[in-house]
């Protein structure tokens, strides 16, 4: 039996998201080196800002500066940092109460090595050269020495001016992980490596699933059987999209179909090419449109997309248990 089939998978995309008033203006405050709070009913300063009273719940409005120096409560050390952390040597993670402040805030602090942090320790914010207003623009806290003031080379930019509130956050979101296909899996990939298109049948449903899941979800039973299926089909539901996005690969209108394989009982999420957008229907036969065969890998991707047949329209019965 040959080995599962096993490759990294990378996922990624920004999320943005609205800040509204309470973390707009603590936002805003970072871009101009300075950290604030928000004041609950019971007269603590919560840092960061939250936008509602975790006792009575209510709207918080009243934003009071703190620090920007502070204490650390508690830490813990890491040593071999991770992509995308805030700094590239060993460092501590930290729960930090600023100077006027109720409530602790996580960041990182560097402190050279492990024996360097302490509780108990006073720290203040490094700042980054480019605020933008996130709370990367502390790009991490550090040891205070006393009251003496920073030397000159160690003081950050004056902080940009501007009168625009920031509104918006993008985070940039990453994952990169090792995807191991189950056998199943694996003989379904290296079919698509040899344009075949293969399912696997429930002995107790006879349901063919493709692609396979080796086990029928009905039933719980294995899905031992193999069937080869034609790669035509029909249109079971679909979408057009009209909305230009990030890293979209067609340009807007064109369509995103459930296409039901001939004797497969699952559709499978494809693009449908080859005519006009707003003639895709429910019911339209269909037939793959595969790449060239030196392009073909182990993915679905083979097929670029799937386009009309010309065939007469499947009945509404015949597909309407599918959608």
């Amino acid at each position: 039996m040959s080995e599962p089939l096993s490759a990294p998978l990378e996922v990624g995309f920004d999320y943005t998201r609205s800040l509204g008033s309470v973390l707009g203006r603590f936002a805003t405050a970072l871009r101009q080196r300075r950290i604030t709070g928000v004041r609950g009913s019971d007269g603590r300063v919560h840092v960061p800002a939250i936008e509602y009273d975790p006792s009575t719940f209510q709207p918080l409005d009243e934003l009071v500066d703190v620090g920007p120096e502070g204490t650390v409560l508690s830490w813990s050390w890491a040593p071999d940092p991770l992509e995308g952390q805030p700094l590239q040597h060993a460092f501590a993670w930290a729960l930090v109460r600023l100077d006027g402040a109720d409530t602790p805030l996580l960041h990182a602090v560097d402190a050279g090595s492990a024996d360097g942090m302490r509780t108990g320790m006073r720290v203040r914010p490094r700042w980054t050269d480019e605020p933008c207003g996130s709370i990367r623009d502390i790009t991490c806290f550090e040891p205070a020495t006393g009251n003496a003031p920073q030397p000159p080379e160690a003081q950050p930019p004056e902080a940009p001016e501007s009168d625009e509130p920031v509104t918006m956050l993008t985070t940039p979101i990453h994952l990169h992980y090792q995807h191991s296909a189950s056998p199943e899996e694996s003989r379904y990939l290296r079919g698509l490596a040899e344009g075949r298109l293969l399912g696997q049948r429930c002995p107790v449903c006879e349901k063919v699933y493709i692609p396979p899941r080796g086990s029928c979800p009905i039933d719980a039973v294995p899905t031992e059987e193999e069937v080869e299926l034609p790669d035509t089909g029909i249109v079971t539901t679909f979408c057009i999209v009209n909305v230009p996005f990030l890293g979209q690969r067609i340009d807007p209108p064109y369509v995103a179909a459930y296409v039901l394989l001939d004797g497969a009982d699952i559709p499978f999420l494809h693009l449908v090419l080859g005519c006009a957008a707003e003639d895709v229907r429910m019911g339209m036969r269909v037939r793959a449109a595969w790449k060239p065969r030196e392009e073909w890998d182990t993915t679905l991707q083979n097929i670029d997309h799937f386009e009309p047949s010309g065939q007469p329209d499947a009945p509404f019965e015949s597909y309407s248990h599918h959608l």
